[in-house]
């Protein structure tokens, strides 16, 4: 009787872990095709003229987070990216305001209020950035069949309906499925698009605009990147934690070591994400009515690959939000205070603040070196693609994003098919007592 009860909870610990992985995988799929849904009111033929030779710049990396829907300007052209700029500024305010710092100390209530006032951001950000993609798209040429006033509030409606609908699809990833939806939308975007850069890539070696040792360099490089990012990835500072021993009546307990574990790169992938929605917004402002003004047209020449300021500035993000975000999910006394209470110390260093600095000092330089690592990895290819005609999703944010996304999902995969395991052993230690 109790063997065949272990049996049906183990096997609904896989049913549940299989049911999240189908849901994650059927959403992911609506995501895809709603990235086929064009535009009311555009032609399609001129589009695809006007987008053949408008790949290089923040545009590309505009359509490369949405999936290629930019290039063919379906209803999820914005993707999620004014998601993640809300999230950057209410996370920003966070470490500025008394409000939301209030809130972020309220537990789940203020969370769920900070959540609200994101998809609120979001929302306003959508238009905006609506708005823009309508005003450009009519200034573009014979785009558009009807423009108008009409014409922009479909365009608004729709892209704004478009990214709300992407933000719940990811909420229900990550509240039913299986990893990070945000993530998990950008990840499905990029790799349902590299096959296509990749025989884009060979159809220039072909035609001789790109070299066969180009060509093999180039996959070199991705491979060399991929086994670069997984080495970092994985590569973490362990610091030793000793537990004292305790008399309790007659036995002993504890007298035990354990590590704290620090990861290189703390911040994941968010960094370069962050940094490059903040570099989409001068798209945005692009398009409202700018776009004939030579100053405008100067300034937005230099946010192109290889330019010095584009490269500057990225780094700079990447650099930033990696110290900004690493701090947001790692509180050093948080952590201190916690090995106090259970009576945990590192050796040679007092209990309390001391083991606070300590740890954040260990904390700062990991961080230095992992926002190097993030820098290399994300501009290094970006020169190659400035200079010769390669596809934007084979660059380093893009393997960047897809090798750490896969590498987040199977752990969390492996997580709750271990988790279960040890359930099932624990019970069956407990029923063969």
């Amino acid at each position: 009787m109790a063997n065949g009860e272990q049996i049906q909870k183990t096997s609904s610990s896989s049913n549940d872990l299989r049911n999240r992985i189908v849901f994650t995988i059927l959403i992911l799929c609506v995501y895809r095709l709603g990235t086929y849904v064009p535009l009311a009111g555009i032609d399609p033929f001129a589009l695809q003229e006007m987008m053949s030779t408008s790949q290089k710049g923040l545009l590309g990396m505009f359509n490369v987070f949405s999936g290629g829907a930019v290039q063919r300007m379906a209803i999820f052209a914005l993707g999620i990216m004014p998601y993640i700029s809300a999230s950057i500024i209410v996370q920003l305010l966070t470490g500025v305001s008394d409000y939301f710092k209030n809130l972020k100390d309220q537990g789940e209530q203020g969370r769920k209020k900070i959540t609200q006032i994101t998809r609120y951001g979001t929302v306003f950000i959508a238009a905006l950035q609506g708005y823009g993609v309508s005003v450009g798209l009519e200034n573009a040429g014979n785009i558009v069949l009807n423009p108008g006033i009409y014409f922009k509030m479909m365009t608004v409606i729709s892209l704004v309906a478009g990214t709300t609908f992407l933000m719940w699809l990811g909420e229900q990833i990550t509240s039913r499925g299986i990893g990070n939806g945000i993530s998990l939308i950008i990840f499905s975007g990029i790799v349902a698009e590299i096959p296509r850069a990749l025989a884009s890539t060979f159809e220039l070696g072909r035609t001789g605009a790109l070299s066969p040792a180009m060509i093999i360099g180039i996959l070199i490089l991705i491979v060399a990147t991929v086994m670069f990012i997984v080495f970092v990835e994985r590569a973490m500072r362990k610091i030793l934690i000793n537990y004292p021993k305790k008399q309790m009546g007659n036995k002993i307990y504890g007298g035990q070591s354990s590590h704290l574990p620090l990861k290189i790169n703390t911040a994941g992938v968010i960094p370069a994400i962050f940094a490059s929605a903040l570099l989409l917004v001068p798209i945005t402002f692009s398009n409202f009515g700018l776009s004939d003004s030579e100053f405008f047209i100067n300034f937005s020449s230099l946010f192109s690959q290889g330019k010095p300021l584009y490269m500057s500035l990225y780094a700079f993000g990447i650099i930033f939000f990696s110290f900004f975000y690493t701090s947001i999910v790692f509180n050093p006394k948080e952590t201190a205070e916690n090995l106090r209470k259970y009576g945990g110390y590192v050796p040679g260093i007092r209990p309390g603040d001391r083991t606070a600095d300590y740890i954040e000092s260990i904390l700062v330089k990991l961080t230095t070196i992992g926002a190097c690592y993030l820098t290399i990895v994300c501009l290094m290819p970006e020169f190659l693609i400035a200079n010769y005609p390669i596809p934007f999703y084979l660059g380093g944010t893009s393997v960047l994003i897809v090798v750490v996304v896969a590498m987040d999902t199977v752990t969390q995969v492996q997580t709750r098919l271990m988790s279960s395991q040890y359930e099932s052993l624990i019970k069956k230690a407990k029923f063969s007592k």
